[in-house]
């Protein structure tokens, strides 16, 4: 495994993390295989993976309730002598917070759930603008001050899906921020804070670490024609999951890259990766830049696949059906995927089931307009499957 110093914390970070929000379950989202999940868990601390990650709705039954990936990764690591040997990062659930009390309670719960006395990295979840309005306003910043004081927090940081000034903005406010968690991969160089916060990110020291490396699995699955064609191009011959990969740890300011992985095969496949220099010549990295306008000249919507929008309260299937959209879009033709939209997705969980309630829009880390995205599903595919 190959390490980074993680800014300013002088953190000695794998540069591949591990993001317990997409283990393997069984019955539903928060029902985790634990046999499995603690197999996968294993092998990557033995391997060199260093960072564990989770939240606090990690693998909820509902929408931003209390999940259960906390309480898994605790008892694995309590139960497996294995806390002293990572990093353990968690977040605070920026959007259940009404009173400053709420911070300290919430942070008390989490360490109960993880079974340690500290948090070693404790992020701000998710914070859009009007949530970081909101906790300010709620004196966060004292709560944080209190963290590191008490010894309960070693460094504080966030994640955000917010445009580069607010970013700037955020940072600016607290000299004590020590790591950010955004989202990039070779095709949102220009989205949201994009490889502007990066470097603004090297420039004042603050750790820098990476979600969404593979476009919720866009970059490595389904690949269209045009875009294979361009990687046959290339003066080093990579997979797909290793062109998304190296591009990221390509660059200086990138210290981690944090992978949701939800099989024992894609552990070993991604440490293996993360255990080799893989330096991209000017010539493969013009190639990435070709690749990434020809995906955007195919993709129906930004749908990440990170599943903050779900449950539906209507019972939508959401992820499944901009899943199926994008597909088809990415492969030019509704056959590509209407089968599956209509033999998968039961009848009620298809996008025509939407009421427009909008419940689901303050949490889409894409900004998305979900409502109107479905309408345009629904247009797509039609009311019945008849794409023969």
């Amino acid at each position: 495994m190959l390490y980074n110093t993680l800014g300013k914390t002088n953190l000695e970070v794998s540069r591949l993390g591990f993001g317990t929000m997409r283990l393997p379950t069984k019955a539903n989202n928060g029902d985790i295989y634990k046999e499995e999940s603690a197999k996968m868990l294993s092998y990557a601390i033995e391997n060199g993976v260093n960072l564990i990650d989770t939240a606090y709705s990690y693998h909820s039954k509902n929408l931003g309730d209390n999940g259960e990936s906390e309480n898994f990764v605790g008892e694995f690591l309590s139960e497996n002598s294995l806390r002293e040997e990572v990093l353990l990062q968690t977040k605070s659930p920026s959007w259940l917070m009404e009173d400053f009390r709420d911070f300290d309670r919430y942070l008390d719960e989490q360490l109960e759930k993880l079974q340690t006395d500290y948090i070693d990295i404790y992020l701000l979840h998710s914070l859009t603008v009007p949530e970081w309005y909101k906790v300010k306003d709620l004196n966060v910043l004292d709560f944080l001050d209190d963290c590191l004081s008490s010894g309960k927090v070693k460094h504080v940081g966030f994640s955000s899906h917010i445009e580069v000034d607010y970013l700037i903005e955020i940072l600016d406010e607290y000299p004590k921020w020590e790591v950010c968690l955004t989202q990039m991969n070779y095709l949102d160089e220009y989205y949201q804070s994009g490889a502007m916060g990066l470097n603004y990110l090297r420039q004042i020291n603050v750790g820098s670490e990476i979600m969404e490396p593979l476009r919720g699995g866009r970059l490595v699955q389904n690949i269209p024609s045009e875009v294979n064609a361009l990687w046959n191009q290339a003066e080093i011959e990579r997979t797909p999951i290793q062109w998304a990969f190296q591009y990221l740890w390509n660059r200086n300011d990138v210290d981690c890259v944090l992978s949701g992985m939800t099989s024992f095969e894609q552990v070993k496949e991604n440490i293996e990766i993360a255990s080799k220099l893989d330096e991209i010549s000017d010539n493969d990295l013009e190639l990435i830049r070709e690749v990434a306008r020809t995906y955007r000249t195919f993709i129906g919507n930004d749908c990440s696949r990170c599943g903050y929008c779900m449950p539906c309260p209507h019972g939508v299937d959401i992820i499944n059906c901009f899943a199926e959209y994008n597909i088809a879009h990415m492969m030019g033709n509704p056959k590509a995927s209407a089968m599956q939209y209509f033999y998968l997705i039961d009848d009620d969980s298809r996008a025509d089931s939407c009421i427009g309630c909008e419940e689901c829009l303050p949490f889409c880390t894409q900004m998305l307009d979900i409502p109107e995205e479905l309408r345009k599903v629904h247009d797509y595919f039609g009311e019945e499957f008849n794409h023969y």
